[in-house]
């Protein structure tokens, strides 16, 4: 019974640890969206004009992933004049912020009357 007891007792320790790793790690970065226009790219930032009018610059790592809403397959970076939704997370300590993934829907362009 003794035995039953220790082993029980070990298990709970592991997941409390589990826990206390967890919310740490998550405390890390503050995940949250930006919503609006492209203003500029390149291959390290973008910056979104917000509904606000205020303009956030987002870095782009390597991990980010681009997701077209008219084309799913695609995994070309929006342009200029896009509408944006970007997955973020905010590091507490530096407070940059990251994209994870860019959602956006392309500016389509009508062509010019003949």
């Amino acid at each position: 019974m003794q035995k039953h007891y220790d082993s029980l007792r070990a298990r709970y320790a592991v997941l409390l640890l589990l826990f206390l790793l967890s919310t740490t790690a998550m405390a890390a970065g503050t995940d949250f969206h930006v919503l609006g226009i492209v203003m500029a790219i390149d291959t390290k930032h973008i910056e979104v004009k917000t509904a606000k009018g205020a303009i956030v610059s987002v870095l782009l790592n390597k991990p980010v992933k681009f997701k077209n809403k008219s084309n799913p397959k695609s995994n070309d970076p929006p342009v200029v004049g896009d509408r944006v939704i970007i997955e973020a997370t905010k590091d507490d300590k530096t407070k940059k912020v990251s994209a994870t993934v860019v959602h956006y829907s392309p500016v389509t362009i009508a062509p010019p009357p003949r």
